[in-house]
């Protein structure tokens, strides 16, 4: 029987890159998933797509930097399906600033989308969960720049970083509620959003995927479907008693050296 059969999953950040791929891989595994975005166009594309190929998936408009539109789209998953059983928060800002040069909106804005966002989409469906005394998973999609990161990415790594905090927190208050919430920390990898990104503030051009590659162990970029089985893992039952756990997930290995 598939992992994931009859489970509910909300999937913050569903309608693209690493997001759009967990979403895929929970509908193959049998859950029923609202995948939000803040761009109709592609929410309601991405979810025609999963819907063709066999899902039961649902768009919300959902901007994760506004509070309300967080807990408005727990309430619509609930409203549609009964309840919530599963989160996923994947949804990220990665704008570009150092400690000397990030502005105070700039800051804001990653501490809203990157943790203010994540704590109340947390809020709302572990009070689904509380409420109903049931079981549930939730996954949060962090960085390994949350081990600290590039110069360039102060205001992303304190956030994301936080995030690290957030789930052990979280996930130790509602141990005895059977809610486990566990994190992954993934590291570069080759996504639409990445692209934009390489190309905005890094001068790349066609080819950069490969010159990246050529320095890296596995000779290539990580790709969203990659991270796809461990998501699905920690969201099954599967993993088992696991909670609080924030696993590293790159080719790198923090705090080596040769």
């Amino acid at each position: 029987m598939a992992v994931l059969q009859d489970r509910v999953v909300l999937v913050s950040g569903g309608t693209q890159g690493v997001g759009l791929a967990i979403a895929r891989a929970a509908v193959a595994e049998g859950a029923r998933v609202v995948v939000t975005g803040r761009r109709q166009d592609v929410g309601r594309d991405a979810a025609k797509d999963l819907v063709a190929g066999g899902g039961d998936v649902r768009f919300v408009a959902c901007d994760v930097a506004d509070v309300e539109a967080c807990r408005a789209a727990v309430a619509a998953t609930i409203d549609a399906h009964g309840r919530i059983d599963s989160l996923v928060n994947a949804a990220g800002f990665t704008e570009r600033g150092s400690l000397l040069d990030t502005t105070p909106a700039m800051f804001e804005q990653h501490v809203a989308v990157n943790l203010r966002g994540p704590f109340f989409l947390m809020q709302a469906a572990v009070q689904d969960m509380v409420d109903r005394g049931a079981p549930g998973t939730i996954v949060n999609v962090i960085t390994m720049s949350a081990h600290g990161g590039q110069p360039y990415l102060a205001p992303y790594a304190a956030t994301k970083a936080a995030l690290v905090g957030l789930t052990r927190n979280a996930a130790h208050a509602h141990r005895f509620d059977r809610v486990r919430i566990n994190g992954i920390n993934i590291g570069w990898t080759d996504s639409d959003g990445e692209d934009v990104i390489q190309r905005r503030f890094h001068d790349a051009g066609d080819g950069w995927r490969e010159r990246a590659g050529e320095r890296l162990p596995a000779g290539r970029l990580a790709s969203p479907d990659d991270v796809t089985a461990l998501a699905v893992l920690l969201l099954s039952d599967a993993s088992g008693v696991v909670t609080g756990s924030v696993i590293d997930w790159d080719q790198t290995v923090p705090g080596a050296s040769d």
